[in-house]
């Protein structure tokens, strides 16, 4: 008879494959905590398309032990893993617990403002400014990273995000804190 992780290591194999990834990761998700210990060994899997959805089930799945690996996924050749990671990093919409677990800003800054400048993958950048954005009302780096790229950015998509973030930007503005916008008013 299987074991329980016979079993889900099945089912993150299964991500890899067209007709079985949707069942599967229905079936990962709704094994919660239990299966994690499994998604985080698929971030280490040979299919591109399996670290992406190990990534995606971290979103929001995450526990501070998988904080480095996910990080160290920012690394991954694939361009949709680095998107799904960078993602399951800084959004907080995904998470039960928004405060449960979040990545040390001091580790995970540098290498979001270096993505944000050197991905050679547009749609890469366009998510890292998401991440780069949450340090945007507590990190002067934050700041100018994020006008360099609204300014200087080869694709629109890219510059026209980073604008979000930064200072008069819709996000800038909604984000700021409570004390800011009071005092703006």
């Amino acid at each position: 008879m299987p074991t329980a992780e016979t079993v889900t290591g099945a089912l993150v194999d299964a991500l890899g494959s067209e007709p079985r990834r949707p069942g599967a990761f229905r079936e990962l998700l709704r094994r919660g905590a239990e299966a994690v210990p499994e998604i985080r060994r698929g971030l280490r899997h040979p299919h591109p398309r399996v670290r992406e959805e190990c990534c995606r089930l971290l979103d929001q799945l995450l526990v501070p032990e998988a904080l480095d690996e996910l990080t160290a996924m920012l690394d991954d050749a694939d361009a949709r893993v680095r998107v799904a990671a960078l993602h399951a990093l800084s959004c907080d919409r995904c998470k039960a617990d928004t405060d449960a677990c979040r990545p040390d800003p001091a580790v995970l800054q540098p290498r979001a403002i270096q993505l944000l400048h050197h991905d050679p993958d547009p749609h890469v950048r366009a998510m890292a400014t998401e991440l780069v954005g949450r340090w945007v009302h507590s990190a002067s780096q934050a700041v100018a990273a994020l006008m360099r790229s609204r300014d200087e950015d080869p694709s629109p998509a890219v510059r026209k995000k980073a604008s979000w973030y930064t200072p008069g930007g819709a996000v800038h503005r909604r984000t700021a804190p409570k004390i800011a916008r009071t005092l703006r008013v």
